[in-house]
């Protein structure tokens, strides 16, 4: 398998470096971590597992979505209501896993706009988030989309949960920027 086994530092640096710029010019919103996943597919536990290590390193910021309270698509709509009725114009920094080519397994992507959680699995859910990482946990096999984020490997599944998780308590540490 061609995937990327780890993330290097440099590219931790350089997408830390990208967040952070989001960040600083989304001044006077509270950022609200939304981590989706499920713990039951090794593969779409990947949001609760960033979501309980970031909780763990005592971010300041809100975060929804752990491996004890995951959102996944059967609460993904009470818990977007639960934010926007709890905070006021909030930042939703999405966190999910996501299906791609077999070359592209280990790859982390981030954008600034919102995106469709469940899309390989071809599930109506709402748009989520102001920005998002996702992250490429397995390949996407067309006729059986559910068995790719089955089969992924839990190593890799860790390993880039270590990585999102490195990228935002990166993020969020440098004293040279303040975020509000």
């Amino acid at each position: 398998m061609a995937a990327k086994d780890q993330i290097d530092e440099r590219e931790i640096e350089i997408l830390a470096s990208k967040v952070r710029w989001a960040l600083q010019h989304s001044v006077n919103k509270e950022i609200i971590f939304l981590c989706i996943g499920s713990d039951r597919s090794t593969g779409d536990s990947l949001g609760p597992l960033v979501g309980t290590m970031l909780k763990k390193e005592k971010i300041p910021y809100p975060i929804y979505g752990t491996l004890e309270e995951p959102v996944h698509a059967l609460n993904l709509e009470k818990v977007l209501k639960e934010i926007y009725k709890t905070h006021s114009d909030p930042l939703v920094f999405g966190i999910d896993a996501c299906l791609g080519d077999e070359h592209q397994i280990g790859f982390i992507l981030f954008k600034e706009e919102p995106f469709i959680p469940g899309n390989a699995l071809n599930k109506a859910l709402p748009q989520v988030g102001d920005l998002h990482l996702r992250a490429i946990v397995n390949y996407l096999d067309p006729l059986s989309p559910a068995q790719s984020l089955n089969n992924t490997r839990l190593y890799t599944v860790i390993n880039l949960a270590k990585a999102i998780t490195k990228v935002i308590t990166k993020t969020l540490s440098t004293e040279k920027i303040s975020l509000t």
